[in-house]
């Protein structure tokens, strides 16, 4: 399955882009986002501006496996490291303790929100890019999310630098995904289902 996008998508030209500060409209694990390196809070403006979304609102990021999640976030629940091992769904978590991370990324408290990418295009990418990839739904703020990728509109298609190949001709709504914390007795709150 890797091999047949691959084909269609250069992942070397892609992470090229992203390391310049490009952004990309990409399919994840849920449903089709906007992405750029986190780390680079000049690309992180670029996606609030072609959203029209407040600067002072977090984004989720995406993390190729649980190892490239140790680097932000140096303490992980034993029992978070297992529920993320193991959850078949898509599973954001917001961590309260992060390092490494701009705080253009963050929301206004300093937590950051992070998903285990379950989606093998995502993996190779951020895998390849070696840094966490913002995604964000590839719509304007206060507007649907994209289910598929014919719902995606022309101005935010417009606005990114490479739109990814891959699984375009899905037709399969997708869901966001669920998003989670520890609480103060470090039992796991679920903020979307």
């Amino acid at each position: 399955m890797l091999g047949m996008f691959l084909l269609r998508d250069d992942i070397s030209e892609i992470v090229r882009l992203v390391q310049n500060g490009g952004l990309i409209c990409y399919p994840t694990d849920t449903v089709w986002g906007i992405g750029c390196d986190a780390t680079n809070e000049a690309a992180v403006a670029r996606v609030s501006a072609l959203k029209g979304r407040a600067p002072d609102k977090g984004y989720i990021l995406l993390v190729s496996d649980i190892d490239m999640l140790k680097r932000y976030v140096p303490k992980i629940h034993p029992r978070l490291e297992t529920l993320l091992a193991f959850h078949q769904r898509p599973l954001t978590v917001i961590y309260e303790k992060n390092t490494g991370l701009p705080d253009i990324v963050k929301a206004p408290n300093g937590s950051v929100a992070i998903r285990v990418a379950q989606d093998e295009f995502c993996q190779e990418l951020i895998r390849t890019l070696d840094r966490p990839l913002v995604s964000t739904s590839a719509n304007k703020s206060n507007e649907p999310f994209p289910v598929s990728y014919g719902a995606i509109s022309s101005e935010i298609l417009g606005g990114v630098d490479y739109v990814v190949k891959y699984r375009q001709d899905d037709k399969t709504p997708h869901e966001p995904s669920s998003i989670a914390r520890l609480d103060r007795h470090q039992e796991l709150e679920f903020l979307r289902d």
